[in-house]
């Protein structure tokens, strides 16, 4: 497995997902989304790198002392969310063909949008993924062209 880089500077964003089956969660990010385990630890705590970035995948549970009045638990009902991974990508149509061949099921097939062509799917916990390509001709939506200051700790 691969070792967990330090943040050279500035931050390092991972997206944090509660399941009931961390290791079938594993499988769908890894397997169907083509990440790569870069960490398992103890009581499940799992990493997977998926592109530039980490999900971080572990059971949930109740309060703890750096959280007194939270409990992490899987989304109760998947049609009300109120956050969800977004994954940018270069050609939305290939990728939609390659995950759904590995058993992703998406809501709709990739609809185009003002400035993107953009499909959601869902994880095996219910956890909503919106998957987007920017249309815009100008290319001010694409990373490269976001201002600095949206860019910390990013070399």
């Amino acid at each position: 497995m691969a070792e967990l880089p330090s943040p050279p500077e500035g931050i390092v964003l991972a997206h944090f997902i509660v399941s009931d089956d961390v290791e079938r969660s594993r499988r769908f990010y890894t397997e169907v989304l083509g990440g790569r385990l870069a960490f398992s630890g103890p009581g499940g705590l799992t990493y997977v790198a998926l592109a530039n970035s980490w999900i971080i995948i572990n059971v949930g549970g109740g309060p703890t002392d750096d959280k007194p009045s939270v409990t992490l638990e899987t989304p109760r009902d998947p049609d009300r969310v109120s956050s969800f991974l977004n994954i940018r990508v270069r050609d939305i149509h290939a990728l939609y063909a390659e995950w759904s061949a590995r058993g992703a099921q998406f809501l709709t097939p990739p609809k185009q949008h003002e400035y993107e062509i953009r499909c959601y799917i869902r994880d095996p916990d219910g956890h909503l993924i919106e998957v987007g390509q920017t249309t815009d001709p100008e290319g001010d939506w694409t990373p490269a062209h976001w201002p600095p200051s949206t860019r910390t700790g990013v070399s």
